[in-house]
């Protein structure tokens, strides 16, 4: 089971990910893809979930057309974990 991160080391991992939003209420980080049609949206998201599949570990999403939004928190560890962590910085590396 992952362990909720600490205050501190969560900031420092935020810092590296520039591009996630934190959600205090739901101790959750957060962030919006846009693309330039559905599918590439649908194409991203396919790509994710096999990151996500190889992880063991699932993101809540949301799409509509081209706008993809991932939210990504541990629940059997009651918030951020490092494993949302590395899967945060494994989906921005698709974009690279």
């Amino acid at each position: 089971m992952a362990e909720k991160l600490s205050a501190e080391a969560r900031n420092l991992a935020l810092a590296r990910l520039a591009d996630w939003s934190h959600d205090a209420a739901s101790d959750a980080i957060i962030r919006e893809f846009r693309f330039k049609d559905f599918s590439q949206s649908f194409a991203f998201m396919t790509r994710v979930a096999l990151l996500a599949e190889k992880a063991a570990h699932h993101p809540e999403w949301s799409n509509v057309y081209n706008q993809v939004r991932i939210v990504l928190s541990t629940h059997d560890a009651g918030g951020l974990s490092q494993k949302d962590i590395d899967l945060a910085h494994s989906i921005d590396a698709l974009l690279d």
